[in-house]
């Protein structure tokens, strides 16, 4: 890759590995960044969004070595000629500021561009840049709208909890202008106090918490900040819940290089003089064109305090409610996300649907009295039986289907073979099944390679072959 000027951006795609969230959708062979999303690697979305903002010039790191392998293989076919992306390695379960530690190397740049590898959106991440260069912040994070009822984690108590546990939440605070961020908490319990800092309740006057944003994982930091973050605090280990927090509570008491040293400070001398204090305070307003709560808080009330306080901005980009914004990071979300980009969010699949609002590749073939409807895809290769039924599911390619089979609400990946007569609803089935006659499945996740005998009924359960390792 090219040497950046001062202004470049490094753009960082954190892609994953073998994520648990997903068992057992994804294997070694499947790693999270290829799991199809109607049909497509996930990790097409991001890359094709970070192309669509001509940031071309991309470092993916995926978490294991064979996974590391598999995933560049296929970007490097897929991307051929259009981005530059060089795939690292990082180890597994080292977590998202690991992930950043593995590569620290490879960064030079200004401002580095940090965005998840299972993020589907529509937001251009060049909004987000210009916020971050505009407030010369230390970080700039984008929210997104969520439900207000929807649970902050990603895990499902199932039927058989009979406690019934608090109900879980994001709680973001945000200043007036709704352009800094003041307090983040991910998945806090509804019932607990809410802690805030005094320094921060006086410096901006009022604080406004909101339940219905969500972090959406794209972040810019100011490269000089993060680099001194992760080594300042060799503990953290997620951008999310240790580097973002970190920087928020200490915005006005700043531990990092937000800033360039001063001629004083290279000299050692730490206390300065009320005019240079003055100096300094001007120029800190001069590199941006927007003033900020920080910046009234540097000389602070006091006029008899001399030392020149040290701050860092933290900035929001708050994604308009028209825009898509999902992560898939549990098989929850793999459902709902492929459901929406066959649906209302159709346009980031890059697919042209027909008349009947659904894709039948050129080469699928469909038997007698079978029915595909709207917000559906039927992969290259695929055959389907006489009088089968498919509504709002996703087929991929080269799968076999028998007669008389119905699918709602479901995903089947490539290479599935299905038997006459299966009712499938709500339903995850994964490359190289097998399911023989007569198969009920209902809200089932079933892995790569299993074989589900004839006449089986299930509800509710993840089927998936013994890890023999285990």
């Amino acid at each position: 890759m090219r040497s950046p000027s001062p202004m470049d951006f490094q753009v960082v795609v954190l892609a994953g590995g073998v994520s648990k969230n997903l068992t057992p959708l994804v294997s070694k062979d499947v790693p999270k960044a290829l799991l199809p999303v109607a049909n497509l690697p996930l990790i097409s979305y991001v890359l094709a969004l970070l192309e669509q903002s001509d940031l071309r010039e991309i470092i993916v790191v995926v978490e294991g070595q064979d996974s590391a392998v598999r995933v560049g293989t296929w970007i490097s076919k897929a991307f051929l000629d259009r981005l530059r992306v060089e795939v690292a390695a990082a180890p597994e379960d080292v977590g998202s500021a690991g992930a950043i530690r593995a590569i620290a190397h490879r960064l030079f740049a200004s401002d580095i561009l940090v965005v998840s590898g299972d993020l589907v959106c529509d937001v251009p991440p060049g909004a987000i840049a210009s916020v971050h260069r505009r407030h010369d912040a230390a970080v700039t994070a984008m929210l997104c709208s969520t439900s207000v009822s929807a649970p902050a984690d990603s895990g499902s108590s199932g039927g058989k909890d009979k406690v019934k546990k608090p109900s879980r939440c994001n709680f973001i605070g945000l200043d007036p202008t709704k352009q800094f961020l003041l307090h983040i908490a991910a998945g806090t319990e509804v019932e607990k106090d809410i802690r805030f800092q005094k320094s921060i309740l006086r410096a901006v006057g009022q604080v406004e918490i909101r339940a219905d944003l969500m972090d959406a994982h794209l972040y810019v930091f100011k490269r000089s900040v993060l680099m001194d973050v992760l080594e300042q605090k060799g503990s953290f280990q997620s951008l999310q819940q240790d580097v973002l927090p970190y920087l928020v509570r200490t915005q006005l008491r700043s531990e990092v290089l937000a800033n360039t040293s001063s001629p004083a400070e290279e000299n050692g001398n730490h206390k300065l003089s009320s005019q240079k204090n003055q100096v300094m305070l001007s120029q800190l307003l001069a590199k941006t064109s927007t003033s900020s709560f920080h910046d009234h808080h540097v000389i602070g009330s006091d006029e008899s305090k001399h030392a020149l306080k040290r701050t860092h901005k933290c900035c929001v980009y708050i994604a308009a409610k028209s825009k898509y914004c999902a992560r898939l990071n549990s098989i929850q979300s793999f459902s709902d996300i492929n459901r929406d980009v066959t649906g209302e969010a159709s346009h980031l699949s890059g697919y042209s649907f027909s008349a009947q609002n659904n894709i039948i590749h050129p080469s699928a073939e469909l038997g007698s009295k079978t029915t595909v409807g709207p917000n559906c895809i039927l992969g290259e290769g695929s055959q389907m039986g006489d009088k089968c039924s498919v509504k709002r599911s996703v087929i991929g390619r080269h799968c076999r289907i028998g007669s008389n089979v119905k699918i709602v609400n479901s995903v089947v990946m490539n290479h599935a073979t299905i038997g006459d007569g299966c009712s499938i609803q709500g339903t995850v089935i994964c490359s190289n099944v097998q399911l023989q006659e007569r198969v009920t499945l209902k809200d089932c996740q079933v892995g790569a390679g299993f074989v589900v005998t004839a006449g089986s009924d299930y509800k509710g359960e993840p089927l998936a072959k013994k890890d023999k390792s285990q």
